[in-house]
């Protein structure tokens, strides 16, 4: 799969971030959330980048190209790549999904 590809350089930290692109980018949002380290958000609007990026700390952004137009997707990556974490009342969510990918639960 070529969601492996970037789920593994974004997971090592060869890449602070990534972007995929696929057909619905469901079943590939799926396959890179089970990757230790990814959070990856199936986005189809520049509001949705923004809040993946404040609050969920988002470090993939997956797209799909029947939902947006090449054009539009181009927007919703600058929000998503030039957006920081807010943290503050967010890092708790942060703490209790890296908990869950330890198998700790919540």
């Amino acid at each position: 799969m070529y969601c492996a590809r970037v789920a593994e350089s974004v997971a090592a930290r060869e890449a602070g971030r990534g972007i995929f692109i696929c057909k619905t980018g469901i079943g590939s949002c799926i396959a890179l959330n089970k990757v230790k380290g990814i959070r990856a958000a199936l986005v189809h609007n520049i509001k949705g980048a923004r809040f993946s990026r404040l609050h969920n700390d988002a470090n993939v952004l997956v797209l799909g190209s029947d939902f947006v137009t090449s054009s539009y997707a181009e927007k919703i990556a600058k929000v998503f790549l030039d957006t920081e974490f807010e943290a503050g009342r967010h890092r708790k969510r942060i703490t209790q999904i890296k908990k869950m990918e330890q198998g700790h639960g919540l």
